[in-house]
């Protein structure tokens, strides 16, 4: 099944699917939320996470540099062949699942918001938002279908487009930067800003995603690791030249609720032209990250339905473009259903939590690697010293477990202001609720899975 995937993505492609997915997944949306919390020192708050999320890229480098980098199951894959048993990799591999389908549905969302004002009277009359998200749904559908060779090449191209806008937004913006605008630099104090490196790490979550190519790029046990580690650091320095520009031009009030944040700011300092591009490369940035997303919960599948947690056909991929037709019908299915019912909170509200989980668990499966499968141990060709290893996943899961903490505190606060049936008429179920809710059904389909497995002696 899995060696019917095609390789045609090459180093390029990895390196845009792991931009893409990043740039238009947070800093375009939750820079100016983030600033309700703490002020400009989401500057600062983008830097405190940087060295967690890069130690957490180490685990990713070291088990794709094995021959698990060649499949795609990523954590999922390494968790369970580390250590030895498929159910709390299979919760958590189910969780990621949930949450990359909410955050397709809020990415198409978005896509819409910065596509309407763009594309203005082009569009025909009574076009919604919701028709627009739905669209761009559908033709991202179809080029996975089509082939994981046309994913990569749009990706580049829409990359391209976004690395340009970047350009044209910071180095000017750098020179109509206000010092003033830095103060007060701290809003919300110590809580304030422990409590914006949740959203803030919005921005950095999903890079794992770029694992889930393994079985699609050429000589993936070489290339992903080096992809992972200097596309992360490429990513943290455009972070932070992206939100120093950001609240040096504009005060954060002015930003406040904005769906268009750096289209505001572009046009301060830039002609129309400059501005429009800028909003031209938040549209990409979304656009690429909607693309990068699809591609998860299928290959994820493939692995599941490999290991007979899941029904056989749900792998199944089609012979004429090796893709997972069956797999990306169902996301697209399930993405739809939550836009059209405005239902997208009661999967993407797990999305930090679920996958600092499983960041964390990745992390404790490198620490354990040697000692529970030292067969994969002895097959790493990763060049990282096994000292750096070490500390690198004591960093991220420290770091993950802080996450998780300050996520359940303010839940545990929440919870105790307000009544179940306040959130849920409100749409507004915590984090820890939804990933209770959704973690039983996950419990439910591994034992159908188990009985499957049993069925065929496996």
């Amino acid at each position: 099944m899995i060696e019917r995937l095609r390789r045609d993505l090459g180093t390029l492609e990895s390196y845009a699917t792991l931009l893409g997915i990043l740039i238009g997944a947070g800093i375009f949306r939750v820079t100016s939320a983030a600033w309700a919390l703490t002020g400009p020192s989401v500057i600062l708050g983008y830097l405190v996470l940087a060295p967690a999320v890069l130690a957490t890229s180490v685990a990713y480098a070291v088990f794709l540099s094995t021959p698990l980098g060649r499949e795609p199951g990523g954590e999922y894959t390494h968790i369970s062949r580390t250590l030895g048993g498929r159910r709390l990799a299979f919760v958590g591999c189910w969780l990621k699942m949930v949450a990359y389908v909410g955050a397709l549905a809020y990415l198409a969302h978005a896509f819409a918001d910065y596509l309407m004002p763009l594309a203005g009277a082009s569009l025909p009359a009574g076009t919604s938002r919701l028709a627009l998200a739905l669209a761009s749904l559908a033709a991202f559908y179809l080029v996975h279908v089509f082939g994981v060779r046309w994913f990569g090449r749009l990706q580049v191209a829409m990359c391209a487009v976004l690395g340009l806008s970047l350009v044209v937004l910071v180095l000017p913006g750098m020179l109509a930067v206000r010092p003033s605008h830095y103060a007060p630099f701290f809003t919300g104090g110590v809580s304030g800003f422990a409590a914006c490196l949740p959203p803030l790490f919005f921005a950095y979550a999903g890079f794992e995603s770029l694992a889930q190519t393994a079985g699609e790029v050429r000589d993936s046990q070489r290339r992903l690791p080096r992809v992972f580690l200097w596309g992360i650091l490429a990513t943290t320095g455009i972070f932070l030249s992206m939100s120093v520009v950001t609240f040096g031009v504009l005060p954060g009030q002015a930003l406040a609720g904005s769906t268009a944040p750096m289209a505001e700011v572009a046009a301060v300092y830039l002609p129309a032209g400059g501005a429009a591009l800028v909003t031209l490369g938040a549209l990409m940035a979304l656009a690429t990250s909607l693309n990068a997303t699809f591609l998860v919960p299928s290959r994820l599948a493939l692995m599941l339905a490999e290991d007979r947690l899941l029904p056989a056909w749900l792998g199944r991929i089609w012979g004429r473009t090796g893709t997972p037709v069956i797999g990306l019908t169902l996301t697209l299915a399930a993405a739809v259903l939550l836009l059209a019912s405005g239902q997208m909170a009661l999967a993407l509200n797990i999305a930090v939590l679920a996958l600092v989980a499983l960041y964390l668990l990745h992390s404790v499966a490198l620490l354990l690697l040697p000692r529970r499968n030292p067969a994969l141990w002895r097959q790493v060709r990763s060049p990282i010293p096994r000292s750096w290893q070490v500390a690198a996943a004591v960093i991220s899961a420290a770091s993950m477990a802080g996450l998780m903490a300050v996520q359940a505190a303010q839940d545990l606060g929440v919870l105790g202001r307000t009544s179940l049936w306040e959130r849920v008429s409100g749409l507004s179920l915590t984090s820890l609720e939804l990933a209770v809710g959704w973690s039983l059904v996950g419990a439910g389909l591994y034992a159908l899975g188990q009985r499957e497995r049993r069925h065929h002696g496996a």
